[in-house]
């Protein structure tokens, strides 16, 4: 091996050992997964209710050809037209049908606009399944976060990380092309999985590599403002896309970062090895002793669930009262998340000061 080959060699592995790498990729992977949290606020409501009144009026449809029973389709190769034909209940010699052509039978209302669905009992109904669909997301990471702690103790925290980047990546392409209730559901509570596991592992990973106070408290900082520009990105980004491209678009960028970002961790985390923490881990009962963990988790818990309210109510409230267009369901959230991301950035290094 030459000098130089030597000298990458080193310059390699000093960067994949560099803390504020590290920290880059932890960074990303919060932005990310905060990103497809959020991006599909804004779609999710206006396409189960334009999914709802396709297969309504697909119904109705059905229900008027069914109806005619006196009358069978026949589509003609010639001209590209279906022809309804018009059985004859007397017998005669020379023909047995009238064969007229026709336009399929229109509806007998039209549609209401998804900009402004007024008076609609089906957007109504919108309001449970999309709280439901948003949920499963929070009750799978609810479920899944006690054994992925266990596991980084056991088996470290990077290739805990690597599996969140993977499931995420499946979640991601199942909300790109998924057209029903159900895959959607399945894709929102695999995204709790990925989710589980890139959160979880990726504060362990920092508190692991910044063992300083000080140092720690800026690095948690820095990570938690990846997350907040996430949660500010998120909704405008799906919003607009999902008004101007389609459903698929948004999904489709995202997937393509997600990508990126794997490619950072298989470079700079390298996966691939287990390296069990030094540390045992203190058992799950031990700590929901703790009080200082319990009024931690019920602060996270209440701050969240004001916007977590506001997530499946807020689009379909603005879709009926407001006539809002898709893009504006998406920027609505746009306040919540600039303030989000000044305290991220404003209370880390205020607690070591004035203490948290």
């Amino acid at each position: 091996m030459s000098l130089t080959e030597l000298s990458f060699v080193r310059w390699l592995r000093e960067r994949r050992q560099s803390r504020k790498l590290i920290l880059l990729v932890v960074i990303i992977a919060l932005l990310l997964d905060n990103m497809l949290l959020t991006v599909v606020v804004p779609i999710i409501p206006s396409y189960l209710y334009t999914m709802t009144e396709e297969s309504n009026l697909l119904q109705e449809l059905q229900n008027r050809s069914m109806d005619s029973s006196s009358f069978t389709t026949i589509f003609s190769y010639y001209d590209n037209r279906t022809m309804i034909t018009a059985n004859v209940t007397e017998y005669s010699p020379h023909e047995s049908s009238i064969m007229v052509p026709t336009q399929p039978p229109a509806p007998s209302r039209t549609p209401p606009s998804n900009d402004c669905p007024k008076d609609d009992s089906a957007l109504l109904n919108e309001n449970v399944k999309v709280g439901l669909l948003f949920a499963s997301k929070a009750t799978v990471q609810l479920l899944t976060n006690p054994f992925i702690g266990p596991l980084t103790n056991r088996i470290g925290y990077r290739i805990p990380m690597f599996a969140g980047f993977c499931i995420m990546f499946l979640s991601t392409i199942m909300f790109a092309f998924s057209g029903t209730y159900t895959l959607l559901f399945i894709a929102r509570s695999m995204q709790g999985i990925g989710s589980s596991c890139s959160s979880v592992a990726s504060m362990g990973l920092l508190a692991s590599v910044y063992t300083d106070d000080q140092e720690r408290g800026n690095a948690m900082a820095f990570a938690l403002g990846g997350l907040a520009m996430g949660v500010l990105v998120g909704p405008p980004f799906g919003s607009i896309l999902y008004e101007f491209v389609g459903k698929t678009a948004p999904f489709v960028v995202l997937a393509v970062l997600i990508l990126f970002d794997g490619a950072l961790q298989l470079f700079i985390l390298q996966p691939s090895r287990v390296q069990p923490e030094s540390q045992t881990g203190t058992s799950i009962f031990t700590l929901l002793k703790d009080p200082y963990i319990m009024i931690a988790a019920g602060s996270i818990c209440f701050a969240n669930m004001a916007i977590a309210m506001l997530e499946p109510a807020l689009p379909i409230w603005m879709m009926e009262t407001m006539c809002s267009p898709k893009w504006q369901l998406g920027v609505a959230f746009l306040p919540a998340s600039i303030s989000y991301l000044i305290g991220t950035n404003i209370f880390g290094p205020l607690a070591l000061r004035i203490g948290r």
